[in-house]
């Protein structure tokens, strides 16, 4: 999301007229009906929150919850924006969770240490820790991820193939995966072998060079020394790059084209998140299946995760409203439920996520079956989360310059140094 690049196809133009008032600033302060308003911004459709705030209106009849979705490539440009400006017309906002530090650094976020046992009780270990910073719960963990990969099962037909089982124990390599994308290409009239959904982005960059031993791309003990020119950054973007030189994967196509490319038969292979998993099911002429996301054959499984947390504006006048719609979505089974009732994302909430992959299972086709295993596998096994530091909102923007440039031919090795020498510059004036 979005930073994490909001993972989803739900955006876009959508959204660009209501951007307008969260530019501008422009909130309505006046109780409606005697009932105080939350002011709630976020990079989601309306649909998607509608009806959380709606379970909460239901369960708080003195509240309501005034919802404006701002694109997902505007909303850290509007936060920090609008917050620098000391702006009191946002209550609640989406908090893509690797940033918690450098918005916490920047007195962004409000100290929630009021609900820090309440906490720890309801959402799983990592998705609490993920929602602080030096030792101080700064938001509240709404959702978690993974990513899978996707095959298309005409197209491997076609091919002769057999395709990949949903057992983590024999997860395809990438180096396999690009055999059998090629061989699928010459005997299907497939266009491509392989879409990466979160292309030049780092939540899907990162699990190449973690596979690869490279590590996360930041170290030190105040997490401000690049380490991105490591031999298996330098190997894994090496690969990336080859990937689409030898045209098994597309230039000049965005992530949010990714899978449309997919359930238009361009491609057999797809690695993306389970908000794919709705939307594929949908399309009834649409022959597909879910596996692991592949590891490099002599590396490691390495999955991405983390997603978004929601914090308190310090600048509001309404935090004791704004907690209480948080504690909702966030704290309790009901609405953490009600966050994904729009969308199959993944909750935080301990007690959503069990009900959350029962009903995958419950609920399972041929073409989602073992979903809920692998997803309970990589949250436990192969998830890493994206580094925590306080210069990570310009780590990413360093970083998904890079990966752009060497996609589209940049030489791997000599544009990790040019990064790794632009974020020495920039993070000097954090240190």
């Amino acid at each position: 999301m979005t930073g994490l690049l909001s993972r989803r196809r739900l955006l876009g133009t959508a959204l660009a007229a209501a951007s307008g008032a969260a530019l501008a600033g422009c909130a309505d302060d006046r109780p409606a009906g005697g009932r105080t308003a939350v002011r709630f911004l976020g990079p989601e459709t309306a649909d998607t929150f509608r009806p959380v705030i709606r379970g909460f209106e239901r369960a708080h009849p003195d509240l309501r919850v005034e919802y404006t979705p701002v694109p997902p490539a505007q909303l850290n440009d509007v936060l920090q924006l609008r917050l620098s400006a000391n702006d009191t017309a946002i209550d609640v906002y989406c908090v893509d969770q690797p940033r918690v530090p450098a918005l916490t650094a920047r007195g962004f976020l409000t100290d929630l240490r009021a609900v820090d046992r309440r906490t720890r009780a309801a959402v799983s270990q990592e998705q609490y820790g993920i929602s602080t910073w030096e030792n101080v719960l700064r938001c509240l963990p709404v959702w978690t991820s993974t990513q899978y990969l996707f095959y298309n099962a005409d197209l491997l037909k076609k091919a002769g193939v057999t395709a990949p089982g949903a057992d983590p124990a024999d997860r395809w390599s990438w180096e396999h995966i690009l055999q059998i994308g090629r061989r699928t290409m010459e005997r299907s009239g497939a266009d491509y072998a392989l879409l990466i959904e979160q292309t030049d982005a780092y939540y899907g960059i990162q699990p190449l060079a973690e596979s690869l031993g490279g590590g996360s791309g930041i170290t030190g003990d105040d997490m401000l020394t690049p380490a991105v020119t490591t031999h298996g950054w330098i190997a894994a973007m090496t690969w990336y790059g080859k990937l689409f030189a030898d045209g098994l994967s597309p230039r000049g196509v965005s992530s949010f084209e990714m899978a449309s490319l997919f359930t238009a038969g361009r491609a057999p292979f797809f690695v993306g998140g389970p908000w794919n998993l709705g939307a594929f099911a949908s399309l009834k002429a649409f022959s597909w299946g879910t596996a692991p996301q592949p590891k490099f054959a002599q590396g490691r499984a390495v999955t991405p995760t983390d997603s978004w947390s929601w914090g308190i504006n310090p600048y509001s006048n309404r935090a004791d409203a704004a907690l209480r719609f948080m504690e909702y979505a966030s704290l309790t089974t009901e609405g953490s439920l009600a966050t994904i009732a729009a969308s199959p994302l993944i909750p935080s909430h301990r007690g959503a996520f069990d009900r959350y992959a029962a009903d995958l299972d419950r609920n399972a086709t041929r073409s989602t079956q073992g979903v809920a295993a692998i997803m309970r596998h990589e949250l436990a096994e192969t998830a890493v989360s994206r580094p925590r530091s306080i210069g990570y909102t310009q780590f990413e923007t360093v970083m998904g310059s890079a990966f752009s440039d060497i996609r589209n031919g940049s030489p791997a090795e000599a544009r990790l140094a040019k990064a790794s020498a632009e974020l020495v510059r920039t993070w000097e004036r954090l240190r």
